[in-house]
Parts: structure tokens; sequence; C-alpha cells
């Protein structure tokens, strides 16, 4: 693997671009030798962030995580990229698409998803008219945290989300 260790408000010092290697590193096992790594690592305040982007053929694998120690982050994200990667092999596995940025050990290996997207209730219900502010406060004594509803104003099926802060959001189709 190649990496491309880039820092924003850091100096990248070998300790860093160590750990960076050596944690990311071990993601070698799953890609070619000639696949790249690009890495940014960032401060903001106390926020230490890390991003690590992976171009794969038509797709990228990407993660990013702050913490307050960036040796921290750099654990996490290794973490989180591995998950991904094992959701992206049955994806290639799936739809026979080019693996060449992978080891052969890798997509035939067979891996646990532990993650697995199961969807284990349905519910159906009537979607009255309302305006967004009534739908807010139906939201309210349901005591849920988003609410689906068709706008009085637009007829279109529109949500109401709870924000930090005691706001409201808005989510509205585009066409």
């Amino acid at each position: 693997m190649k990496f491309i260790i880039l820092g924003k408000n850091i100096d990248v010092t070998e300790g860093l671009r160590n750990a960076v290697e050596d944690k990311i590193g071990k993601l070698e096992k799953y890609f070619t030798p000639e696949t790249e790594v690009h890495v940014t690592l960032s401060v903001e305040k106390d926020r230490q962030k890390i991003e690590v982007t992976i171009p794969v053929k038509g797709n990228i694998i990407r993660s990013e995580q702050v913490s307050n120690d960036m040796y921290v982050s750099i654990d996490l994200v290794e973490e989180i990229i591995e998950r991904q990667l094992k959701k992206y092999k049955k994806k290639l596995v799936d739809h026979k698409q080019s693996n060449s940025f992978f080891k052969q050990d890798f997509i035939e290996k067979e891996y646990m998803d532990e993650e697995e997207i199961k969807i284990i209730r349905t519910k159906r219900f009537d979607i009255k008219p309302m305006y967004p502010e009534d739908a807010c406060i139906q939201m309210e004594l349901l005591g849920h945290n988003f609410f689906v509803f068709n706008n009085a104003e637009t007829d279109q099926v529109n949500v109401v989300y709870k924000r930090k802060g005691n706001t409201y959001g808005l989510i509205e189709p585009e066409f």
C-alpha cells in the first residue's frame, strides 16, 4: 500500500506517520501493493480528526474519526474501514464487479457479517395532510424523533425530525 499522508493545522511527525502506517497497514492483507491510501490528519481546537480515503475502481472506501487524541482516532478509523471492506467484499462477489484492487484470498475468504441490515418491523399508517408545524406537535405527542406526513401546502410526503437544541428539521423531496 502506498500512503499519502497530509496534515492540516498539525505537523505530521514521524511518530504519527508510523502510527498511521502501522495501524492502517494492517489492512494491507486486503489490498494489492499499488493501492493508494490518502490520509489527512487535522486538528481543530481539541478535536483530533483523521480522514482515510482509499479509491478502488469506481468506488471509494472512506472513513473519518474524531476524538481528543489522534492515536485513538487512528485506531478507530482502522476498525471502521475493515468493517466496510467486509461489506464491500460481499457486494463485489454478489455483483461480480472488478476486484483488481484486492488480494484474491480476501475475495475468496468467507466473513461473518456482524452488521447485516435486517428490517424486523414494518409499520403502515394513513398519512393525513397537515402543516409542518402541526407535524412537529404530533411528533412530540408520540415521543418520536421524526414524523412522516403529507404536507398540506405542497401535497407531498415530507418528514420532520428533531434536532439538537430543541429545534426541528424538515425533509422535502426534490424533483
